[in-house]
Order: C-alpha cells, then sequence, then structure tokens
C-alpha cells in the first residue's frame, strides 16, 4: 500500500508521434533511462510501438514509440502508419514531436489535419525538438504558429539528446497519468520480448554500419534464445534480405560487415543484460518476406494494415 501522504498512484500511456526523424526514440530512451528504442539517423527506423515505462514519484508512465508518420507506399509503410495513429488513439496523452529546424512542414501539417481526429477526448501536448539548432525569435514564431493551428494542453521547448527540458516534460506527463494502479512491475522498463528487443539492436548496428547500402526490404529476427547453465545466453538470429544482392552486401568481404555487426550486436546486449551472451547471426534472402505475414507479427506489425 501506498503512504496516502504520496498521493494516488497513477499509470497510463503516453504516445509520442511525429515524422520520421523527429527525434521520437531518442526521446523514449531518455525518458526510460534505457536504450530500448533504435535510433539511427536513417528514416523510418522505428517498425513496431515499441513501449517504455517510466516512473515519476507515484506515476509510472508508458511510452508508445511510433513509427514516423509519412506517405505510404507499400503494404509495410502503410502497416506502419497504421501502427503510428493506433498507438495515438490507444493513449491518454499524445505528444507531438516536430523539429525547431524543419518547422511547419508539409508532413506535420498533414499530421496537424489528423489531430483533429485523434485529439478528440484526450490531452495532446507539443514538444519542439533540437531547440540548440535555430535561434530564440525562430523558436518563439515556430511556438506561436503551431499553438494557433492546434490547442495544444502545453509546449515544450526540449533538446531529446541533451536532455534539456526533458524533466519537465517527464514531470508534467506525471500529472497527466490517470489514477490507478500501476500496469507493470516497478523493475520492469520495457513490454517488448527481450527476443524483439535484440533483434532491433542487431538491427540498429546494421543500419549504422551500411549506412547508404543498407537495403530498407531487411528485417532480423531472434529465432532462437536459450539460456544455459552457467548462467549465459544463446541467441540465434537470421537476418531476411529480399535479393541475392543484399545477402553479399550484409555478409561483407570475407564476411567481416556480419562480424563486426554480430560483435557490436553482442557487447549491447550484454550491457544491457549484465550477462555473457553468444550470438549468432545468418543471412537469408526471402524475395518475398515483405508479403509475409509473420514477418509482420515478428514486427509487433498487424499485416491487414498493409492493405491498400
Amino acid at each position: 500500500m501506498n503512504d496516502t501522504t504520496e498521493g494516488p498512484t497513477r499509470a497510463g500511456f503516453a504516445a509520442l508521434i511525429g515524422e520520421p526523424n523527429a527525434g521520437k526514440s531518442t526521446l523514449l530512451n531518455r525518458m526510460v533511462g534505457a536504450k530500448i528504442s533504435i535510433v539511427t539517423h536513417k528514416v523510418q527506423t522505428t517498425r513496431a510501438r515499441i513501449r517504455g515505462v517510466a516512473i515519476e514519484g507515484q506515476s509510472q508512465i508508458v511510452f508508445v514509440d511510433t513509427p514516423g508518420l509519412f506517405k505510404p507506399r507499400r503494404r509495410l509503410d502503410r502497416a506502419m502508419v497504421a501502427a503510428a495513429w493506433g498507438g495515438a488513439a490507444d493513449a491518454d496523452v499524445v505528444v507531438l514531436m516536430i523539429e525547431a529546424h524543419r518547422g511547419i512542414s508539409e508532413g506535420v501539417k498533414a499530421i496537424l489535419g489528423k489531430l483533429d481526429e485523434i485529439g478528440q477526448g484526450r490531452t495532446v501536448a507539443l514538444a519542439i525538438n533540437k531547440i540548440d539548432k535555430v535561434k530564440a525569435e525562430t523558436l518563439l514564431a515556430l511556438t506561436k504558429d503551431m499553438n494557433e493551428a492546434y490547442a495544444f494542453a502545453e509546449t515544450f521547448l526540449i533538446s531529446a539528446e541533451r536532455g534539456h527540458g526533458c524533466d519537465a516534460l517527464r514531470n508534467w506527463l506525471a500529472t497527466r497519468m490517470p489514477e490507478g494502479p500501476w500496469l507493470y512491475p516497478e523493475d520492469q522498463i520495457a513490454d517488448l520480448p527481450m527476443r524483439m528487443i535484440a533483434a532491433e539492436m542487431t538491427r540498429e548496428k546494421l543500419t549504422l554500419r551500411l549506412h547508404q547500402e543498407l537495403p530498407y526490404e531487411l528485417t532480423v529476427e531472434t529465432e532462437s534464445w536459450v539460456e544455459r547453465e552457467d548462467g549465459t545466453a544463446r541467441i540465434d538470429q537470421i537476418v531476411y534480405v529480399a535479393r541475392d544482392g543484399h545477402k553479399g552486401i550484409v555478409l561483407g568481404k570475407g564476411g567481416e560487415t556480419a562480424k563486426a555487426v554480430s560483435k557490436a550486436a553482442r557487447e549491447e546486449l550484454e550491457e544491457f543484460l549484465g550477462r555473457r551472451v553468444h550470438l549468432f547471426l545468418q543471412v537469408k534472402v526471402r524475395p518475398n518476406w515483405l508479403e509475409e505475414s509473420e514477418r509482420y507479427s515478428e514486427m509487433g506489425l498487424d499485416f491487414k494494415d498493409g492493405n491498400a
């Protein structure tokens, strides 16, 4: 039981929405205090709605990091955008993140248009990110224009990367959560299965290593996770690519790219889990993986949402 002087416990969902690369994953990781969402400079890296759990006083805030909202072209794109809006529609509070230096882009205008519908009956806040990239007067003008475009409950000026303004946002969100028991155990920081977090870590390392060469039509799945008696874990993962040429890119000369990716992912996993891990990667060509419902399930997306 909680001490009554501390007030009631609160728990709820806060959805982070915005264009690709707005900084949602970086903010989620900072709010939770651990790296649970893939962070790269390549757009559309967050494919599933990743939930991170933060505790602020008596409040438990479950952050839903959604895929960036953009104009979908393919099945995977459509499923990602459906997941993003679904995350916002299920949340108690929605936080729209925009980049200070990009201002009110066409993408932001499109999101503002949809907010009239999605914001009904829920609190919507604005977080202007990367504030260190613009002058104060530009920031003030952007804040004014955005609040004229939509009646935000609150506006926060932040730098998700540096942490500026993030505490104020988290404190405010804590007060906006509905009263009720906590939804997750105190020591749980994410509701993604560890298998998926491990796959995301490997996919991030591939993205960072390959940059422009990286085929977007690539996914990583954790095929097996075996706990060993000595306290270590053996993790087998498969990297699915759509074409033979992509397999060569991922493997690299003499397999050196795959080895380097495997080593970097293993080290990060070991740090995350606090124990030794044996990670084994395989690269397989599956020309039609973008049309296989099982691949979508592994990414936490709904295959049906990709229908045109």
